[in-house]
């Protein structure tokens, strides 16, 4: 078993659509941990950072201006296996390929407005957490039913 913490981020449209504490709940009853939870606004230099794979992609500019909108909630979640997890919670980037019982299934509208974003793979996580995260806003902790649900080892 993998122990990961990844980043989420809860978009714009969920924030103005009050679906934060709708998607906060499905990743808790996952089982796994949020260690880091902040609201931020993202300026178009965080954006462009944070989305430099797409940078010559003819989408890039919509994707910055979109993040930079409105505020998002930046979490990072710890947990075995915490970015596949993640990942099969979000559901496919296009909503309409999502399946019901997936965020974006459930929530997303279209291909632009599709709710939240989840790290791709370990260093994507790596990299992203540290562009949204200070190491002390990090907090590693126990809970009493880690046992229960397969925290036999702190991430």
């Amino acid at each position: 078993m993998s122990f990961e913490t990844t980043l989420v981020l809860i978009k714009p449209d969920a924030i103005q659509r009050n679906l934060s504490g709708k998607i906060i709940n499905r990743i808790e009853n996952t089982g796994l941990k949020i260690v880091g939870l902040k609201m931020i606004k993202i300026d178009k230099k965080l954006a462009k950072k944070h989305y430099q794979e797409h940078q010559e992609k003819p989408f890039f500019e919509n994707l910055v201006d979109f993040i930079s909108s409105s505020p998002v909630l930046a979490i990072a979640i710890s947990g075995p296996n915490s970015i596949q997890k993640i990942r099969t919670l979000m559901g496919q980037t296009n909503p309409l390929d999502s399946p019901p019982g997936t965020i974006r299934g459930d929530y997303g509208i279209d291909l632009e407005r599709n709710l939240i974003h989840g790290s791709a793979n370990d260093s994507d996580a790596l990299r992203e957490l540290e562009l949204f995260f200070d190491k002390k806003e990090i907090q590693n902790f126990k809970k009493s039913i880690d046992e229960w649900t397969g925290w036999t080892t702190e991430a």
